[in-house]
């Protein structure tokens, strides 16, 4: 799999960030919240990144 980094909030490498990848999918970084109250699939999980961020990958096209 390729990666392309999009958008990050810091210089570091262990900040909220989002790539996008060869497979026309986008992976996400961020801390794994544990007080969302949902059920997740054990496959599958969730993080949690600020909006400005998306904002930021996404050239402020998002509201």
């Amino acid at each position: 799999m390729k990666v392309t980094l999009l958008a990050t909030s810091c210089d570091k490498k262990d900040c909220p960030t989002i790539y996008k990848t060869d497979r026309d999918t986008v992976l996400v970084q961020g801390e794994t919240p544990a007080d969302h109250g949902l059920t997740i699939p054990v496959h599958e999980s969730l993080v949690e990144i600020p909006m400005d961020l998306i904002r930021k990958a996404f050239g402020g096209r998002i509201g």
